[in-house]
């Protein structure tokens, strides 16, 4: 018995851009034992455990359906960088950048699993990630959220100093069980 296709979901996204580095610094949260790790040939199978951990209740689902060629040519890729967050010695989150052809650096993917929301994490870890896409001196930095995204999503990255360049709308196919059975068999 084959599982049920979740229905289609409509996203409105809005493209952000900033052009000049952060200006605030924000104290690492305290009473929680960090680390900041960059994943230089992350593991495939560890790249799919934390984007679907991360990812899973905002809807990712585009790099959980690519093949292992698809997904390795762009984590391998010399201008995608992984980050990941520990908390009490477990992942918490990660980010993925890119280096783009335009002298531009884009956040691919941000974000927190659930265990660490709530700890005061998000915007000191938004914070890192800008602090290392801007350490290569782009002209600009640009980020991707959608409606389907933390709810404050928008605005946190409006608080630091992103503007929206373009807005659209945008069909999410969701996950379905096959889609995680399929996951889970890469592993």
């Amino acid at each position: 018995m084959q599982g049920s296709k979740p229905e289609a979901l409509t996203a409105q996204v809005t493209e952000l851009e900033m052009t000049s580095p952060p200006k605030q610094s924000l104290p690492m949260p305290i009473n929680i034992h960090t680390a900041i790790l960059r994943v230089s040939d992350i593991p495939l199978a560890y790249y799919r455990f934390l984007y679907l951990r991360v990812g899973k209740r905002w809807h990712w689902a585009e790099r959980l359906r690519m093949n292992d060629e698809e997904l390795a040519a762009i984590l391998h890729d010399k201008r995608t960088t992984i980050t990941v967050l520990y908390v009490n010695g477990a992942p918490a989150g990660f980010f993925e950048l890119q280096q783009l052809d335009d002298d531009a650096i884009e956040i691919t993917h941000f974000g927190l699993m659930e265990h660490a929301l709530g700890l005061g994490l998000g915007k000191w870890f938004l914070l890192q990630a800008l602090f290392e896409a801007w350490a290569v001196n782009p002209s600009k930095v640009k980020v991707t959220t959608n409606s389907l995204d933390h709810p404050r999503a928008l605005q946190l990255y409006q608080q630091f100093g992103f503007s929206p360049v373009a807005t659209r709308e945008a069909t999410v196919n969701p996950l379905s069980d096959d889609d995680l059975l399929a996951f889970a068999k890469k592993l």
